[in-house]
């Protein structure tokens, strides 16, 4: 019988969709029609050395200040998902990081339909399984303890 293996990628519901109760049952829906198995989730709130943690490898740009403010500025779920392709998956679901160029090239994925700018995007995919490891560790430190 043919094993099938499965990823891991961290995924981000960001302050902006936190902020109204409606839409996180709403992602957390259009990620099981996806083929994503949500595996665990926390309710996270961040001070700013906590995002500035997180986003260090763009501190510098011009973009860091606005966004660690903007990720600091409410509740937000990480999520762990899965599936044989959970990166990729969930990518192509959430879509181009810019919001506006969602809704002209993919107005089905989430950022094209919930997104606000190329900052407050709404939402987050690690991009590797080398960062998917690294993203989940920060939001979920135990969890390949028990490997």
């Amino acid at each position: 019988m043919l094993q099938v293996t499965k990823q891991l990628t961290l995924a981000l519901l960001k302050p902006d969709i936190c902020a109204n109760a409606a839409l996180p049952p709403k992602i957390k829906e259009a990620i099981i029609n996806q083929g994503l198995e949500i595996i665990k989730e926390n309710n996270v709130l961040w001070t700013e050395e906590q995002a500035g943690k997180f986003y260090a490898e763009h501190k510098g740009k011009f973009f860091y200040h606005r966004l660690c403010g903007y990720m600091t500025s409410g509740p937000f779920q990480a999520l762990i998902l899965t599936a044989p392709n959970a990166i990729k998956e969930w990518r192509s679901l959430i879509g181009p990081t810019h919001p506006v160029r969602a809704r002209v090239n993919q107005p089905n994925t989430l950022r094209a339909l919930y997104g606000l700018t190329d900052t407050r995007n709404s939402f987050h995919g690690s991009d590797s399984d080398e960062s998917a490891r690294k993203e989940i560790e920060f939001f979920f430190p135990d969890f390949f303890k028990k490997e």
